[in-house]
């Protein structure tokens, strides 16, 4: 066991923990942030997506132990001050089918749109390229980003 400091969604988290378990099984079994899903556990899917300081990192393959002092963003800790463009976009386009992708391609998206804020379709393709959507909702998914890209000043 070791003692590991995350910063999650602005909150500092001491944990006596053993080092070399998944961030994933962190956030969601010990801290209950459940947004972050467990899709494949190797890092093909997308769907534990978090970031990290900003940036998307796939949370199944990342240790505690390496993600110590760093900061990490769930899709709870997202819009802790409300809905971002991402999100109101996703809800406008009515993207979710099961939901079950959507966190972390909310998460890549809002990543995305910081990084490029007119993204190409090319560009959104490239960014989501590590995820997976059982349902197929990829036009939809498309649209909302666009939507968001040319929304307000929130992403």
């Amino acid at each position: 066991m070791s003692r590991i400091t995350l910063n999650v969604n602005g909150k500092s988290h001491t944990l006596d923990i053993a080092g070399d378990m998944p961030l994933l099984w962190v956030l969601r079994d010990i801290l209950g942030l459940t947004g972050t899903k467990y899709g494949c556990g190797e890092g093909s899917c997308g769907a534990c997506t978090v970031l990290a300081d900003g940036e998307p990192v796939q949370s199944c393959r990342i240790t505690v132990a390496e993600a110590a002092g760093n900061s990490f963003t769930t899709i709870e800790g997202l819009a802790a001050s409300g809905l971002t463009r991402c999100q109101k976009a996703w809800l406008e386009e009515d993207v979710s089918q099961c939901g079950y992708c959507q966190p972390g391609m909310i998460l890549e998206s809002h990543a995305l749109l910081r990084r490029k804020p007119k993204p190409t379709d090319q560009d959104i393709d490239q960014a989501l390229a590590g995820h997976l959507c059982r349902c197929g909702t990829y036009p939809r998914i498309r649209k909302a980003i666009q939507i968001a890209a040319g929304a307000g000043s929130k992403s």
